[in-house]
């Protein structure tokens, strides 16, 4: 299999770098290309979500492009070049698969996860704690999500998932307290002890907390524009029960 059209893709990014090339291409930077990154990555994700495998393919060139040009920009910078990013991930994939191309058993898809693990802490014997190397660019909710994970797996988990619902009942039950107490410092507090409760319920039920909270982003946002479709005045007129059933009106109408 023939890979002309990469080859084509990396020479023309190559040549908006060029003097010769594109100004605004020319003058960007890792930093400048930061937003990018999370937007092209978020947009493919989007792109997955929607099954339209078309939007899917336009979407990861926009990744891929991203990948492109960090790795000219760092060849330009005499740091590092494309062909150097994959020679890396090329043998981090052979390192990390030792059931496909060493001689290691496994049994299970839970004993690939642990190999993986185990191999990854020894490539990085830098990180001396569970919590290191967690991405501080990453969504919060995201975060909270890996976090979690990683204290599973060093035996600090709940017991059993009541115990779960338990420590949300009570996460909400202080913050009813601090917003008593008129403490809007110590209220955000327990408002972020409770998200981080609801994302371990998440995790015990094999959810992921971040796929859940788009998808319900995403549904509200169709209702909502359903309901200025159906609304007979303007939103701000209508009161708390005319919203209401406003509101079941467009979840009929959308089936959702």
């Amino acid at each position: 299999m023939g890979y002309e059209n990469l080859d084509k893709v990396i020479e023309t990014v190559r040549a908006l770098r060029s003097p010769q090339g594109c100004e605004w291409d020319r003058a960007q930077t890792h930093k400048t290309l930061r937003p990018n990154m999370l937007e092209e990555a978020y947009e493919a994700v989007d792109a997955m979500n929607s099954g339209d495998t078309k939007h899917l393919k336009e979407e990861l060139g926009d990744v891929l492009l991203q990948v492109l040009l960090h790795s000219q920009i760092a060849d330009d910078e005499g740091d590092f070049n494309l062909d150097d990013v994959a020679k890396e991930l090329n043998e981090k994939l052979i390192h990390r698969h030792p059931h496909v191309f060493g001689n290691a058993k496994v049994s299970s898809t839970q004993d690939i996860l642990n190999n993986w693990d185990k191999l990854k802490q020894e490539e990085k014997p830098h990180r001396k704690s569970a919590m290191d190397g967690i991405s501080k660019s990453q969504s919060a909710l995201m975060s909270a999500q890996k976090i979690s994970k990683r204290a599973v797996k060093k035996g600090f988990e709940w017991p059993d998932e009541n115990s779960l619902y338990e420590c949300i009942h009570s996460e909400f039950t202080e913050f009813k307290e601090a917003v008593k107490e008129k403490n809007s410092e110590h209220a955000e507090e327990e408002m972020g002890d409770i998200l981080f409760a609801v994302v371990n319920l998440a995790r015990w039920n094999k959810i992921d907390a971040e796929q859940a909270l788009l998808k319900a982003n995403k549904k509200f946002e169709a209702r909502f524009r359903k309901m200025e479709e159906l609304a007979e005045k303007p939103l701000e007129e209508y009161n708390f029960r005319e919203y209401d059933i406003l509101w079941k009106r467009a979840k009929e109408n959308l089936s959702c």
